[in-house]
């Protein structure tokens, strides 16, 4: 019988999961059987990583609102702008006022204040 040759597919696999590993370090891109743990370990870290992102951007923007909104008033604070955001129905996401509050800071100012006098007439008008 004659010898068989390894066949294409499995050379074509390997090479790619070569190109994939080619900007590893040491026997990170030049074992197959490392390469192939380090992708793996790769693409976990990825995709752990995407939700830990979105996580980390929504603690900086909060940041970011509480910092400016305790600057102008001592007893205003992230958490009720944000109740009051929600008892008025406005829509604006922690993002958008995130970038406002950097940006422009009085318009951020001006939001609040509007905020704080419409809750409070609500609350004072209230029949008990």
């Amino acid at each position: 019988m004659t010898r068989i040759k390894r066949g294409y597919i499995a050379r074509r696999r390997i090479t790619k999961i070569r190109l994939f590993a080619s900007s590893f370090r040491a026997a990170h891109s030049r074992l197959t059987r490392t390469i192939t743990q380090q992708k793996i370990r790769a693409l976990v870290s990825a995709h752990r990583d995407r939700d830990r992102k979105k996580r980390d951007f929504r603690r900086l923007w909060i940041t970011r609102i509480n910092a400016v909104i305790r600057e102008r008033g001592v007893s205003y604070s992230y958490s009720r702008l944000i109740h009051d955001l929600y008892k008025r129905q406005l829509l604006l996401n922690r993002k958008i006022l995130a970038q406002i509050a950097i940006l422009n800071r009085n318009c951020l100012y001006m939001i609040s204040n509007e905020i704080i006098k419409e809750v409070d007439w609500k609350e004072s008008n209230r029949i008990i």
